[in-house]
């Protein structure tokens, strides 16, 4: 029997990733320094009781409507005397299905959050936690239940800010740390109320960063395998310092529970959003003004780039920051404010980050030329609603001109025809909208492979604006010349809309 000793200093060896075998026996080479404990790590319960009186459960109630109508389900006819009676009254009653009823029912839910500012009574949590609540209660760790008052939310990034009265209780807060500092492998603890079970603690690691799961335009999460499960979501995530380095608020799991999988804010995006909804009662965002679009290896081809980076510019949105020509449609940025932009979800983040009003330098790429231009930041509040006024802006113009024929040519699977009145009204294309239309899109061609659609109008071809179906033949055929692979479009929608395609010319 292999002894005690050898199977501890054996288990060391595997975890420092050097292994040698033997014919029954496991020999350790000499020069391998064990990384971690054979035991695991020392016990956290020091930190836990430390950090257990910050951290708070959240219970919500709402109100909404009765079951009425004819959707409701009846309340079933039973025999008199049924045991059965008193349990459906109830039940039917509760939800306004009976014919007396009617009314609302009381909905709750469950959620987590802690104190960042003891002496102010400011709790933080998850959006999705309060969202729609009529009551808001924060339950404490020492059995002590406070109503709370909803400062500010911030649906972008699912975080809200609750107050409570703090002269109703001794309250323990716990402070944002450094989310950039952490690395995959670090040691981390959640604390929430899973399932309704509070004071709850959890440890695991870091396991992986800046993970995208679609859930808005910031997504920038940590993923860690400490168990987070429902009524984790506005918990926090303690580094090994017992900082705040997230906030839990999703997970991964095709059955309910937690398979290892779960997603937190991290401070560096939670924190700003925290402080600004505490002083505005809202986000105050950094605007750019353009909108955006990823660099693909044949869009970097065709502008001239050695690789794959940055955010592609497909469009400036009119009244916005950069509408006085510093950044134009076709320019890459690839880095704001000292910032490396890698890919384009890294600009948003940036952006928004940043104040309003601040002066920035922006490295951009135009024309295969790396130049630096100076921007000063609008607010992203303000730039949504000049967005959603251009894009309803569809005008048609005056369709009653006589016109000529349209002249038309084939290229790259397209049929492409002069814009004018007779195709503007054929497509229902804005009369802000110039360049040369699209009538026909072959299929399994090219362009029909890249998605592009009858309708959408050709703006530029290689950054150079065209106007007419010849100028695309002549642009097209330049580009077969110079040897090119793909032909780089700029494509408008009906309303205006740029974004950027590639299309192979083989």
């Amino acid at each position: 029997m292999i002894s005690d000793t050898l199977l501890r200093a054996a288990r060391r060896t595997f975890f420092a990733g050097a292994t040698a075998f033997v014919v029954g026996i496991v020999a350790v080479p000499s020069f391998v320094t064990p990384t971690i404990a054979s035991d695991g790590p020392p016990s956290v319960a020091d930190l836990a009781e430390r950090l257990l009186g910050a951290v708070v459960n959240i219970s919500t109630s709402q109100t909404v409507k009765g079951t009425e109508g004819p959707g409701a389900v009846p309340m079933p006819q039973l025999p008199e005397g049924s045991p059965f009676q008193d349990f459906f009254d109830d039940f039917f009653k509760n939800r306004g299905g009976d014919k007396g009823g009617g009314g609302g029912q009381k909905v709750q839910s469950l959620g987590s959050g802690f104190v960042v500012d003891a002496d102010q009574g400011i709790v933080v949590t998850n959006n999705h936690v309060i969202a729609d609540a009529d009551d808001i209660e924060v339950n404490f760790s020492d059995g002590i239940t406070l109503k709370a008052k909803l400062v500010g939310t911030d649906t972008k990034t699912d975080v809200a800010v609750l107050k409570v009265d703090p002269k109703g209780h001794k309250l323990t807060a716990v402070k944002f740390g450094d989310s950039t500092k952490m690395r995959v492998g670090d040691w981390v603890m959640a604390i929430g109320n899973p399932f309704g079970l509070g004071g709850t603690v959890t440890v695991g690691i870091v396991s992986a960063r800046n993970r995208d799961i679609n859930s808005g335009p910031y997504d920038d999460f940590i993923q860690t395998d400490a168990a987070i499960n429902r009524g984790n979501s506005g918990g926090p995530l303690f580094d090994a310092n017992g900082e705040v380095i997230g906030i839990n608020t999703a997970i991964i799991s095709p059955s309910g529970g937690s398979i290892g999988i779960g997603f937190s804010i991290p401070s560096q995006l939670a924190a700003g959003v925290v402080d600004q909804l505490r002083q505005y009662g809202e986000t105050r965002r950094g605007w750019l003004g353009v909108r955006i679009q990823p660099v693909t290896d044949d869009i970097a081809e065709s502008l001239g780039m050695a690789t794959a980076k940055g955010a592609l510019v497909a469009g400036v949105i009119k009244g916005g920051p950069v509408d006085n020509g510093s950044v134009q449609a076709g320019d890459v940025i690839i880095k704001f404010d000292g910032k490396d932009i890698h890919e384009m979800r890294d600009l948003p983040r940036v952006v928004a980050e940043s104040p309003v009003g601040k002066a920035v330098d922006v490295v951009i790429v135009r024309k295969g030329v790396e130049q630096t231009v100076k921007v000063t930041l609008g607010r992203l509040e303000d730039g949504e609603k000049l967005a959603s006024g251009e894009n309803g802006n569809t005008d048609q113009g005056n369709t009653d001109k006589a016109t000529p024929p349209v002249s038309t040519a084939s290229v790259l699977g397209m049929t492409v025809g002069e814009l004018n009145d007779q195709t503007r009204q054929k497509f229902g294309i804005a009369a802000d909208v110039s360049g040369v239309v699209i009538t026909d899109v072959a299929k399994d061609s090219a362009a029909a492979e890249r998605g592009i659609q009858p309708g959408e109008v050709i703006t530029e071809i290689a950054q150079e604006s065209v106007g007419t179906p010849k100028d695309v033949m002549d642009r097209i055929g330049a580009l077969k010349e110079q040897g090119r692979k793909n032909a780089l479009l700029m494509l408008a929608s009906k309303t205006g809309e740029l974004r950027f395609v590639t299309i192979r010319m083989d």
